[in-house]
């Protein structure tokens, strides 16, 4: 009997069993799909953010974590890191007017993954839709479906000065 394992933003998971599924929903999120061909092992993560940005600086810790911590669970199974592959998805552009955090989520994946010598066999980044993502790990197989979805065009509001008085309102 087959098993389905859903993760959705900042999870993770791992197996070996040819019966197992691995699924998530992405938008501007980022799934990195792991995959060790002659272990017949794999695991995805779901990446909701990868970098924490405060002033000027920017740190990628966020990522790190969430990449070190899906490859070590595979090493735990029997994994060599020097074996993984990887497939990334995501990073869609979900929202107009806002920051494009799905752009910055792909980017730091490709990095992260050059970076650390990790192939990237396949990937489906950017766009303006969500993707449905299904992962067998231990045959390294993904289907995406793409959902219809267009972007949203939100406006984000102006403040504005109220002649009346300061905009407090009480109840």
């Amino acid at each position: 009997m087959s098993e389905m394992i859903v993760i959705t933003q900042g999870q993770y998971a791992v197996s070996g069993d040819p019966d197992v599924t691995i699924a998530t929903v992405l938008g501007s999120c980022v799934a990195c799909c792991l995959w060790d061909k002659i272990g017949g092992l794999g695991g995805m993560n779901h990446m909701l953010l990868t970098q924490r940005q405060r002033g000027n600086m920017s740190c990628d810790a966020l990522g790190v974590n969430a990449m070190e911590l899906l490859i070590n669970e595979l090493l735990k199974l029997g994994a060599r890191r020097d074996r993984l592959q990887a497939k990334v998805f995501g990073g869609a552009r979900m929202v107009d007017g806002l920051s494009d955090i799905g752009s910055a989520n792909a980017a730091f994946t490709l990095d992260f993954l050059a970076r650390e010598g990790i192939a990237c066999t396949a990937q489906s980044l950017g766009g303006i839709t969500a993707r449905q993502i299904r992962f067998w790990p231990a045959s390294g197989i993904v289907r995406q479906k793409v959902t219809p979805i267009s972007i949203v065009n939100e406006s984000v509001p102006q403040a504005t000065a109220d002649a009346q008085g300061n905009g407090l309102e009480l109840f």
